[in-house]
């Protein structure tokens, strides 16, 4: 008799997840005639019981990605959003206990922000006020990003931003390191400090039990100390300025335990003006866009365990 039984192979199924990724949803809030703004991009991942969709095509467990896409502004109407995180943990929650096949939601948010357009004094009367309340000229400072995750008991924030540009035009040296014969970069003893800032922070609330952080005033604060650790730090390495960027945020937000890092070197080249007779005194420099050095490390509360994935590129 034969056998007909599917037949046994080496291969099995591993870590999967599926979702509607980069969902763009804009949510204006009218407070009479002054109107706010929140403006994401919003993936949703799911995982749990999903074998048998990649084994035989069944798709029984599966919550379509339009109805996560439908979701996101749904929710935007009816919770409105009043952080990236908090709307981030709404949607977690719903897709977990709503769908028993979820096990875990993974929900990545990128924040643009938007400040209000002033109206000139020559139109300061009705009309310029209405402009000061409805209009807006998008930031292009950095993008705010968060990651929330949810397994039905317990919560994962990591919170963050990229992509912010900041220069310490002085204050900064470099030298006294490792030489070989193939090192030609000259020692600086003044020197431009450059970086585009990629930050992630976690969050020591993971339960719903603990009370739950002001996430908006978390990270205005946590961009403060970040930024003022790199003003104020004179610096003779990048990795020095990193680990005070990151010191200060741990030493001044108790809800955060953990800060990680990724500082692309901007360098900046003084150029020879020597063959046309001209002296450059520090004033006249060429900035590299690549190669350049790349600094990452993470800080840590003192007796806490690193969760952020080393590559930033990953979360």
């Amino acid at each position: 008799m034969a056998d007909n039984s599917r037949p046994a192979r080496p291969v099995m199924l591993g870590q999967n997840q599926y979702g509607k990724a980069e969902n763009r949803v804009v949510r204006i809030t009218r407070d009479g005639a002054t109107h706010h703004i929140k403006d994401l991009n919003v993936s949703v991942a799911l995982s749990g019981d999903m074998d048998e969709v990649h084994h035989s095509g069944s798709n029984a467990n599966v919550l379509p990605t339009d109805t996560t896409k439908n979701t996101v502004y749904a929710f935007a109407k009816e919770h409105g959003i009043e952080s990236a995180e908090q709307f981030g943990i709404h949607l977690a929650r719903h897709f977990v206990t709503s769908q028993e096949p979820i096990r875990t939601a993974r929900i990545r948010i990128e924040e643009y922000a938007w400040e209000r357009i002033e109206a000139s004094g020559a139109g300061s009367g009705a009309g310029g006020a209405d402009e000061v309340k409805h209009s807006f000229v998008r930031q292009g400072q950095e993008t705010r990003v968060t990651q929330i995750t949810y397994d039905g008991s317990a919560w994962e924030v990591v919170s963050g931003l990229k992509d912010l540009v900041v220069m310490n035009s002085t204050d900064s040296e470099f030298w006294g390191y490792v030489k070989d014969k193939y090192t030609t970069l000259p020692e600086a003893y003044d020197r431009i400090l450059a970086t585009q800032v990629s930050a992630r922070w976690r969050f020591n609330w993971t339960d719903d039990q603990q009370r739950m952080p002001h996430w908006e005033q978390s990270y205005e604060q946590a961009k403060k100390h970040m930024l003022q650790a790199f003003a104020e730090t004179y610096s003779l390495s990048l990795q020095q300025t990193l680990y005070q960027m990151g010191s200060r945020i741990i030493e001044n937000r108790g809800e955060i335990d953990e800060v990680r890092f990724s500082l692309p070197n901007k360098h900046h080249f003084l150029v020879d003006l020597e063959p046309f007779g001209l002296k450059n005194d520090n004033e006249v420099y060429f900035a590299a866009d690549r190669p350049y050095g790349l600094i990452e490390a993470t800080i840590l509360r003192d007796g806490c365990e690193q969760r952020i994935p080393v590559d930033l590129t990953n979360l």
